[in-house]
């Protein structure tokens, strides 16, 4: 049960709900860019400019954000969020190049702060006991926003028009800041933002355990991975593996389904076996199997084969967080958890924006395919990690 309210303190379910609708907004900001790409006629550099930017200016605002919120409170930043989201929408509704690095930079400005003010607010609302599940539950709106835009954003492109895509995720933040907003008066002074730390404390922590700064090496493949079947997939289906616009977007959309059930699923036999790590193990090598198949052989596998390779690809490469905050969690000194995961997430984050540019370089001259090839060797090198790690 979630829904009744701790003691003295206003009810979780709105605030939960509210959360979730922020990072589904985000994550259908982010991938809207790929889903729209053969309709858009958007090349590889074009996708991977834009995820750069949004990561870039993601780092940087995440150094700062801690601040912000405790000034304005969490809802508050949630419809400023939102407000870039609309701001980056109506950017990218233009489709040139250097517009869609503006839409970048702009939606940047949301992917940093939206997880600190969620977690200041929620981590205020919610008992020791429910946190895990309410911030596993929160972390679904990752796969939220990333499921309805595999299936509906390619499907607006077609019969409309690239540009009703980015309205439709315009007019979705713009609900969005009106819910907040008459949010926000119930959960005034609620937040609370965990210390910012400077780069070299966040090196510090991440060195001080050999686990965790296994984990952190691991985090940057994987993360790349992920946005790599996010940003990219629908463009891998469409050029080189047979598949028309919306049977790419469907294959995408199996990816995000099997992503969800695995963010749930994987923390639950982590929790029956007694090994996280264990179970991230498994998860590197499964999703450097999938990439390596869908490089390899994928345009031959048939249209069953290929979907059903997309589900197992989503629950390994979109699955594996949930399981991973929670083995920094565990390995991380009790009173310094959150600013521990806060500098493990820094190696991600380096992930996130080196994966752009290995892709674009890749792509010129051994194809998309080929870039898929080279991430998996990346991901079973983190795997290599987290087992040499797991050893000492």
């Amino acid at each position: 049960m979630i829904h009744a309210p701790a003691a003295g303190r206003p009810a979780l379910l709105p605030a939960l709900a509210a959360m979730t609708w922020l990072q589904a907004l985000v994550a259908l900001a982010l991938f809207a860019p790929g889903a729209v790409a053969p309709s858009a006629h958007l090349d590889i550099a074009s996708l991977s400019m834009f995820s750069t930017a949004v990561f870039a200016v993601g780092v940087v605002t995440s150094f700062w954000t801690g601040g912000l919120i405790n000034r304005l409170g969490s809802l508050r930043m949630a419809s400023l969020c939102a407000g870039a989201v609309v701001t980056s929408m109506a950017l990218a509704a233009f489709g040139s190049g250097s517009a869609l690095l503006l839409a970048g930079l702009c939606l940047g400005l949301a992917f940093g702060p939206e997880t600190p003010a969620s977690t200041a607010l929620l981590g205020r609302l919610v008992t020791d006991q429910r946190r895990a599940l309410v911030f596993s539950l929160r972390q679904t709106g990752n796969q939220i926003g990333a499921v309805c835009g595999s299936l509906a954003l390619p499907a607006i492109a077609i019969w409309l028009a690239p540009q009703w895509s980015y309205a439709a995720v315009a007019a979705c933040a713009i609900c969005g800041i009106v819910a907040f907003e008459w949010l926000r008066p119930r959960y005034e002074g609620m937040a609370q933002a965990p210390p910012q730390l400077g780069m070299r404390a966040r090196l510090a922590l991440v060195s001080s355990d050999r686990r965790i700064a296994a984990l952190a090496v691991a985090s940057m493949p994987f993360s790349g991975m992920q946005l790599a079947l996010n940003t990219y997939f629908v463009t891998l289906g469409v050029r080189e593996i047979g598949l028309s616009h919306l049977e790419a977007g469907a294959a995408l959309a199996c990816a995000q389904a099997g992503g969800l059930l695995g963010r749930l699923g994987w923390g639950f036999l982590a929790m029956r076996i007694g090994s996280a790590r264990l179970v991230l193990i498994g998860l590197g090598l499964g999703m450097t199997a999938c990439a390596a198949t869908f490089g390899f052989c994928g345009g031959i596998l048939g249209k069953s084969g290929q979907y059903a390779l997309a589900a197992a690809f989503g629950v390994t490469a979109s699955g594996w967080n949930g399981v991973f905050l929670a083995e920094v969690a565990r390995l991380a000194p009790q009173d310094r958890i959150g600013e521990t995961t806060g500098a493990v997430l820094t190696a991600s984050y380096a992930g996130l924006l080196a994966t752009p540019v290995i892709i674009s370089t890749i792509e010129s001259f051994a194809g998309l395919a080929g870039a898929f090839v080279s991430l998996a060797i990346l991901a079973f090198s983190g795997t290599a990690a987290l087992i040499r790690g797991n050893a000492q």
